[in-house]
């Protein structure tokens, strides 16, 4: 039997799920919120605790959302159109939102890693969910969030990350306490910098290796340069001085990923 539909904007549920956009209400709740039939389906599929899914079936036109909703675990909530407008980060909504429960994973209960990507303070969400979605393209293993900068599960990480968020371990920790775990395993980390000698097409990673990549304004310190066992720098032949970070990581991962 289903759900009677939610027709108002003031309903609890509903204020949940928009409080949900805010950075606050994540961290008070340990919830955060899933849009579009892609990421809802990747979540299931990954086994996370889902919390709540609110659809609404006007907008619904993909039989495999429809096999979605009728594959939970328990009733799905539906919604007016107008309803899930006021709900979707972006214009024209697919119809489906999740409100999913958080995982926090540590650097004690990380399973071995191969191969690895470590961001120092990055500010830009969509970059760090542009690099999950390619880090699980290349096949490496998990990624780091150093020093703060980006929440884990601000929106825009969770929709560039293409549902990869679902299945890569991101682990949020100190520079500090990430350098003392990679030393401890010894990985060979390779830093990044415009002023490295090391052209990145000569490096030939050692496994077990770790990617480290400066935020997008600074860089790496001088500190974390030196902790580093390589720097390699991308030869730049125009103008620019620098490329965005996610596409250097790209760059770089597809080299050292072969």
């Amino acid at each position: 039997m289903k759900l009677p539909m939610i027709t108002s904007l003031s309903n609890p549920l509903v204020k949940q799920a928009r409080a949900l956009h805010q950075k606050k209400a994540r961290n008070e709740t340990g919830l955060f919120l899933v849009e579009g039939i892609h990421h809802v389906g990747e979540a299931f599929a990954a086994g996370w605790e889902i919390q709540s899914v609110l659809y609404a079936s006007g907008l619904l036109t993909s039989p495999f959302a429809h096999d979605l909703i009728s594959r939970l675990s328990f009733q799905p909530q539906p919604v007016t159109p107008q309803v899930m407008e006021s709900m979707a980060d972006k214009e024209n909504p697919q119809g489906i939102i999740a409100i999913v429960r958080q995982r926090k994973a540590k650097l004690s209960e990380l399973k071995p890693v191969t191969r690895a990507v470590a961001l120092v303070s990055p500010q830009d969400p969509g970059n760090v969910g542009t690099i999950l979605r390619t880090l699980d393209a290349v096949g490496v293993d998990a990624l780091f969030m150093l020093d703060g900068g980006v929440e884990q599960y601000h929106p825009s990480v969770v929709r560039a990350s293409m549902g990869t968020i679902f299945w890569k371990p991101m682990v949020q920790t100190s520079f500090n306490e990430f350098l003392g775990w990679a030393r401890d395993g010894k990985y060979q980390l390779i830093g990044t910098s415009a002023k490295a000698d090391v052209d990145y097409r000569s490096l030939t990673p050692q496994e077990p290796w770790i990617l480290v990549l400066g935020n997008e304004q600074k860089g790496l310190s001088p500190e974390q340069t030196s902790a580093c066992d390589v720097t390699v720098s991308l030869p730049m032949q125009g103008r620019v001085s620098s490329l965005n970070l996610a596409v250097a990581a790209g760059v770089l991962l597809y080299q050292f990923g072969k």
